[in-house]
C-alpha cells in the first residue's frame, strides 16, 4: 500500500491536512459516472486502466459492497440526489422526452435543501432527473467541445463554478457520459481534445460470466474499456480542478456510478451486474487511508452521508443512514441488508421489481410477471444481443435465454453457492423458511416507505 503521505500528495492533498483539524469549509464533490460497472483497477480488474480513479481509493475509502437500488440512469441518479427510493420519489424512468417522468411535488432533492442551508449548487454534464423545481441547481453547465465525454472541458468548468463562488461552500455533482453507449458505439468514434485515448485488444478483455464469450462480445467490452479510461482520465481532470482551486483539503470527495455495465444481464435488472457498483468516498478528516470498507451500503445513504457532511438535517425522515460514522471501520455491524425497487427504464420497459440482498440471499418480487422482461432500446440494439437473436443461442452466459425473458413472480438466489444467480430456489421446499422470511421483508419495507405498488399484494 502506498505510504499516506505520498498518495495524499499524489492528489495534491497535503498529509497534515488530512488527518488534522476541521476544515473550516465543508464543500461536496459528487461524481457520477453512466453505466460503469466494477470493470477498474481498484475493483480487481487488472486489464482496463485506470490509475486516476484507483489512485482515488488509495487516498479514500473503498466500498466493496455497494448497491445502487434500481439499474436506469434517471432513476438511480433521483434515488441519489433525493435519498428515495423509486417508488417513493417518483422519478420511476428517464426524465427525458419522450419518457417524461418526473419526480413528484414535495420532494426535495440535495440542491434545493443544501441551497437553502446556503451552499452554491451546481451541476457539471449530465443532470437527468426533473423537474428543476426539486433539483434547483443555480448553475447547470454542459460543456460544449466534445459534451460529457471530454474531461478537459469538464474540468475548466468545475474549477470556473468553484471559483465564482468565492468563499461561500458548494455542493457540486459532476455526471460523465462514459461509458454510456452513444449509438451504437460507445463515444470512441470521435476525438475529444486533449483527451487522450486508450484502446483495447479484444483478446485481452475480460468477459463476465453472465455474458457468452463472442467476437461480438469481446469488441464491445474493448470499446466499453476504452470509455472507461477515458472516464478515469476525466476523474482526474476533476481532482485537478480540486487542487488547482485548493480545495482538496476541504471536500468530501464521492465517485459513484448509477448502473452497471450496458450489456444485457446488467443494466436494467435487479441481479448483481446491475446493483453491485463502485463507491469510493474521500474525506479530508480521515485518519486512515487506502481502506477497503465490508459494510454493504445503499444509493439511498449517499444523501444523508452528504447532509451530514454539511451539517444540514433532512426537511422529513430518509429510509438511508451516513455512512460517515462508519468510514474508517472496515467491518461495520448492522450494514448486512440492501433493498431494490424498479419500476421502468424508457416509458416502454415497464416491468416493476423489488428485491431485498442479505450477504447470503437474493430475493426479487417480478410484480409483472407474466409481462416477457423488456430490453432497454440501446441493450436490444447492440451487437451483443443481435448476435444472440441471429444464432438463435439457448444460453445468456451461465443463465438460459429464456429465463431472461420470462420471469416467475419470486426469484431467490443462494449467493454462496450460486453467485451467478441462476438457480432460482424459491420453490424448493429446503429454502421455505428463507423463502417466507425475505418476502415478509420486503413487504414490510414497502409499507414503510410507502410503495404505491403494494396493491399487487392484495390480487394475487
Amino acid at each position: 500500500m502506498m505510504c499516506p503521505s505520498i498518495a495524499l500528495l499524489a492528489l495534491g492533498l497535503s498529509a497534515a491536512s488530512s488527518a488534522s483539524a476541521e476544515p473550516a469549509r465543508r464543500n461536496v464533490v459528487l461524481m457520477i459516472a453512466d453505466d460503469l460497472g466494477l470493470d477498474l483497477g481498484c475493483y480487481g480488474n487488472a486489464v482496463v486502466r485506470t490509475p486516476r480513479i484507483d489512485g482515488l481509493a488509495k487516498n479514500g475509502v473503498r466500498f466493496l459492497h455497494a448497491y445502487a437500488t434500481t439499474a436506469s440512469c434517471s432513476a438511480s441518479r433521483a434515488v441519489i440526489l433525493t435519498g428515495l427510493y423509486t417508488h417513493s420519489n417518483g422519478q420511476y424512468g428517464h426524465a427525458h422526452s419522450p419518457h417524461n417522468f418526473h419526480a413528484l411535488p414535495g420532494v426535495q432533492g440535495l440542491p434545493k435543501i443544501l441551497r437553502a442551508a446556503g451552499y452554491r449548487t451546481g451541476i457539471v454534464g449530465k443532470l437527468h432527473v426533473l423537474p428543476p423545481e426539486v433539483f434547483p441547481f443555480d448553475a447547470e453547465i454542459t460543456a460544449t467541445k466534445g459534451g460529457n465525454r471530454n474531461g478537459v472541458q469538464m474540468g475548466r468548468l468545475a474549477a470556473k463554478f468553484i471559483q465564482d463562488g468565492g468563499s461561500q461552500p458548494f455542493f457540486l455533482v459532476v455526471g460523465f457520459a462514459d461509458p454510456h453507449r452513444s449509438g451504437k458505439g460507445f463515444g470512441n468514434e470521435q476525438t475529444y481534445q486533449d483527451v487522450p485515448e486508450v484502446r483495447y485488444d479484444p483478446k485481452e478483455v475480460r468477459v463476465p460470466p453472465f455474458l457468452p464469450d463472442t467476437p461480438e462480445v469481446r469488441e464491445e467490452l474493448a470499446e466499453y474499456y476504452q470509455a472507461v479510461s477515458r472516464l478515469d482520465f476525466n476523474v482526474g481532470q476533476i481532482l485537478d480542478a480540486l487542487r488547482q482551486t485548493n480545495h482538496l483539503d476541504d471536500t468530501l470527495i464521492i465517485f459513484l456510478s448509477d448502473n452497471g455495465i450496458p450489456f444485457p444481464g446488467a443494466k436494467t435488472t435487479q441481479y448483481d451486474p446491475g446493483l453491485h457498483l463502485p463507491l469510493l468516498i474521500l474525506s479530508p478528516n480521515q485518519s486512515r487511508r487506502g481502506l477497503s470498507n465490508e459494510a454493504m451500503v445503499s444509493f439511498v445513504d449517499i444523501a444523508p452521508t452528504i447532509l451530514d457532511w454539511a451539517g444540514v438535517k433532512p426537511p422529513y425522515p430518509l429510509p438511508g443512514r451516513s455512512i460517515l460514522p462508519i468510514l474508517e471501520d472496515e467491518h461495520p455491524k448492522g450494514w448486512d441488508t440492501v433493498f431494490g425497487s424498479h419500476v421502468f427504464h424508457e416509458i416502454t420497459n415497464y416491468y416493476p421489481m423489488r428485491m431485498v440482498r442479505t450477504r447470503q440471499y437474493k430475493y426479487i418480487l417480478n410484480l409483472a410477471h407474466p409481462l416477457p422482461f423488456p430490453f432497454a432500446s440501446d441493450l436490444y440494439a447492440s451487437r451483443t444481443w443481435q448476435g444472440i437473436v441471429q444464432r438463435g443461442d439457448k444460453m445468456l452466459g451461465r443463465r438460459p435465454v429464456q429465463d431472461y425473458l420470462q420471469r416467475p413472480r419470486e426469484e431467490l438466489y443462494d449467493l454462496t453457492k450460486d453467485p451467478l444467480e441462476v438457480k432460482n430456489v424459491a420453490g424448493d421446499p429446503q429454502y421455505a423458511k428463507v423463502l417466507a422470511e425475505l418476502r415478509a421483508q420486503v413487504k414490510e419495507w414497502q409499507e414503510r416507505t410507502k410503495d404505491p405498488w403494494l396493491v399487487k399484494y392484495r390480487y394475487e
